[in-house]
C-alpha cells in the first residue's frame, strides 16, 4: 500500500470553501501515478513498450468533504487485474485516520499507435499481478446508464490546451469540472455529492466541442446521470452518475 498527504488549498476548492469533487479526483490521480511509477509499471515503464494507462472505470463514495487548509491522507492500493483490467482502491481520511471515502477504479492499457486494449498480461511483469487482496468498496466500478432524454444542449465547451494532459487528449478530472459547471449555482451550494460513479468511452481532444445530457428519474430526484458528448458526430465520451445530498 501506498500513503499520501495532501492540503486542501483554496484553488482545490469550490464555491462552498469546501474541497471539489474534480480536485478530490485530481488526489487520486495523481497518487495512483506516482504509486505505479514505485512499483514499476507505470507510464515510463510502459511507454517504452509503446503503450500506456487509460482510467475506464471509477466509483467513489464520500461522507465528508473538507474546508480549505484542512490536511487529509490518500491510501491506494494495486489489486491486481480483472480480465483486462488493472484494479486499483483508494481510502481517503482525514490526518487523524477518521474515514472520508472511498474510491475502486478500473484501469486499461492500450496500444498507443492502434488506441485498441491490451491485455495486461500479456505486457506487464509479474509483480504486477501480486496485488492486495482488499476492497474499499462492496463493488468494483460498474456500467452506468446514457442519460437519454433530451436532444445535446447548445455546446458547453470547447477542449482548451489547459484540459490537456502529457496523452494529448483531454485529463479525465476535466469530465467532472465540465459536469459540475452545467449545474445551477443554487443546487450546487444546497448539496453536496455523496457518491460518483463515471465511465470513460472515448478520448476527446483539442478543439472539440461538448455538450452534457442530463436525466433525472422520477423516484431519485438527486441521483443525475450524465452523457458527456462531443458535438460534431455525436460521439458520447463519457457516463457519469452523480449522487447528491442536501446540505445539512
Amino acid at each position: 500500500m501506498y500513503e499520501k498527504e495532501y492540503r486542501v488549498h483554496v484553488y482545490d476548492t469550490g464555491p462552498d470553501g469546501r474541497l471539489s469533487l474534480y480536485a478530490l479526483f485530481n488526489y487520486l490521480q495523481d497518487i495512483a501515478a506516482e504509486h505505479a511509477n514505485k512499483m514499476g509499471f507505470g507510464r515510463d515503464d510502459l511507454i517504452k513498450d509503446n503503450v500506456i494507462w487509460v482510467l475506464s472505470r471509477i466509483y467513489a463514495e464520500i461522507s465528508v468533504w473538507p474546508a480549505w487548509e484542512e490536511q487529509l491522507k490518500v491510501k491506494t492500493w494495486h489489486r491486481g487485474s480483472d480480465r483486462l483490467f488493472g484494479l486499483r482502491d483508494f481510502l481517503i481520511t482525514r490526518r487523524d485516520g477518521a474515514p472520508i471515502g472511498a474510491a475502486t477504479s478500473s484501469w486499461a492499457v492500450i496500444d498507443l499507435g492502434s488506441r485498441k486494449i491490451q491485455r495486461p498480461d500479456q505486457i506487464l511483469s509479474q509483480p504486477f499481478f501480486g496485488g492486495v487482496a482488499q476492497n474499499a468498496l462492496p463493488r468494483n466500478a460498474g456500467k452506468v446508464e446514457a442519460a437519454v432524454a433530451g436532444a445535446p444542449l447548445t455546446p458547453l465547451h470547447t477542449v482548451r490546451i489547459s484540459d490537456l494532459d502529457v496523452n494529448l487528449h483531454a485529463n479525465n478530472a476535466k469530465y467532472l469540472q465540465w459536469t459540475v459547471d452545467s449545474y445551477d449555482i443554487d443546487f450546487i451550494m444546497r448539496h453536496q455529492p455523496r457518491s460518483v460513479e463515471i465511465n470513460y468511452l472515448a478520448e476527446s481532444r483539442l478543439g472539440d466541442d461538448i455538450a452534457i445530457r442530463t436525466f433525472a428519474a422520477a423516484d431519485h430526484p438527486l441521483s443525475l446521470n450524465h452523457s458527456i458528448v462531443r458535438t460534431a458526430d455525436d460521439a458520447e465520451l463519457t457516463r457519469m452518475r452523480i449522487a447528491w445530498n442536501e446540505r445539512a
